[in-house]
């Protein structure tokens, strides 16, 4: 793996152990855009590695230095996420550029391939969890969409790159499920499978926006064709099996 190196000035010494793995979307126009952002110490943002289209890739940050890349957020009760994470920023205009008839950018396969070679190494020389591989979207639901429901998350999965679940048997019931404004118990065991799996949700038995927020970030990960932020039958069944995945 060939990795060309040049110096952002955008970090500081981290707080906490190398435990964590998050993939983002540049956002951009260009690669070129993002690089100039992610090493202008004006905008204070950076990542450890750009991955380009053609499967290039570019370290900027060292990675046992904490990057700016993660902002506020949180995941399985940590906060200082920048202090636990190696951020891999990845060459794609996302939700801020879409294509002429509005679908989003695809990743090309020479970029996904080396995406999966850096995370694969990265995760194996410091001993990452499945559970603490993640979207920017799912440590931050409803301030960050990155690295989008476009981005393919169940092929990184059969790369031992996060967790998949099998598909629910049955299919979504009109009329079941649950939504804004939904309390009681339900509600309560969805949001406790959400904090099981590292969204940052307080059980309160409401299905408030924090609980939508939640849900959608989970299907912009795990059900990328139903972006909705309400939990159907098919949804409900999918957290509960992805938590149990984590729980082991």
């Amino acid at each position: 793996m060939n990795i060309l190196r040049v110096t952002s000035p955008n970090w500081n010494e981290r707080k906490a152990s190398i435990d964590m793995l998050m993939l983002h979307y540049t956002g951009m126009e260009t690669g070129e855009a993002a690089l100039d952002r992610l090493c202008d110490p004006e905008a204070a943002v950076s990542a450890h590695y750009i991955v380009w289209e053609n499967g290039d890739i570019t370290q900027l940050v060292e990675e046992e230095k904490r990057a700016w890349h993660a902002g506020a957020g949180s995941w399985q009760g940590d906060t200082d996420l920048n202090s636990h994470a190696i951020g891999i920023e990845i060459v794609n205009g996302g939700h801020n550029v879409p294509l002429k008839d509005g679908t989003l950018p695809p990743y090309p396969e020479a970029q996904i391939d080396a995406v999966i070679v850096l995370s694969k190494d990265i995760i194996a020389r410091h001993g990452i969890p499945q559970s603490r591989i993640v979207g920017h979207s799912d440590v931050a639901p409803g301030r960050k969409i990155d690295p989008g429901e476009h981005f393919p998350w169940e092929l990184l999965a059969e790369h031992d790159l996060g967790v998949w679940p099998p598909s629910p048997s049955g299919g979504e019931v009109m009329g079941v499920g649950l939504g804004r404004h939904d309390t009681g118990e339900p509600v309560g065991r969805l949001q406790r499978a959400l904090s099981r799996i590292g969204y940052g949700i307080e059980p309160t038995d409401k299905y408030d926006e924090d609980t939508e927020k939640a849900v959608e970030a989970f299907q912009r990960r795990w059900q990328p064709d139903r972006v909705t932020g309400q939990a159907g039958w098919i949804t409900i069944a999918t957290v509960v099996a992805v938590a149990e995945l984590i729980d082991g």
